[in-house]
């Protein structure tokens, strides 16, 4: 994983509008036999080479939701970071990512309500600089005033 700042947290006191963290991920076999293991989804389209070939896709592609989970990665853990609370999270997916490619997920801040701690975040993810994931989420981000 490579990410653009250090891990921790951001405090809504800290928080601005436009500011943007990324993870880049490689994402590889294991992660999509992990994730199939821990969501328990074993759809043959993330598992059967042969099975996922004769599929729209032509070939095995990762959960969606393991995608998304790195939207949740950066957002754990860069910013807001450590503390923030989801409090919604919409998607849309645009392309397959397969077993082997490298995800950029980005959020970047569009709103901020410093009054109930609130932060919107537009989030998206890429595969070669091709859309594969775009969404929002709505988050309750840590204060320094309840630390």
């Amino acid at each position: 994983m490579l990410d653009n700042l250090p891990r921790g947290t951001i405090c809504i006191e800290d928080i601005e509008m436009g500011m943007s963290r990324h993870l880049r991920k490689q994402v590889t076999d294991r992660d999509i036999a992990l994730f199939a293991e821990v969501s328990t989804d074993h759809n043959p389209v993330h598992l059967d080479d042969a099975y996922a070939q004769d599929t729209i896709f032509e070939g095995r592609i990762a959960h969606g939701m393991l995608t998304a989970g790195l939207i949740s990665a950066v957002i754990g853990e860069q910013l807001p970071g450590h503390g923030t609370v989801y409090l919604g999270q919409t998607l849309k997916f645009i392309g397959p990512v397969r077993p082997g490619d490298t995800v950029l997920a980005e959020v970047t801040v569009t709103e901020i309500d410093f009054s109930k701690r609130r932060v919107m975040l537009d989030c998206k993810c890429s595969v070669d600089g091709k859309p594969v994931l775009v969404g929002e989420a709505k988050v309750l981000a840590p204060s320094r005033k309840f630390d």
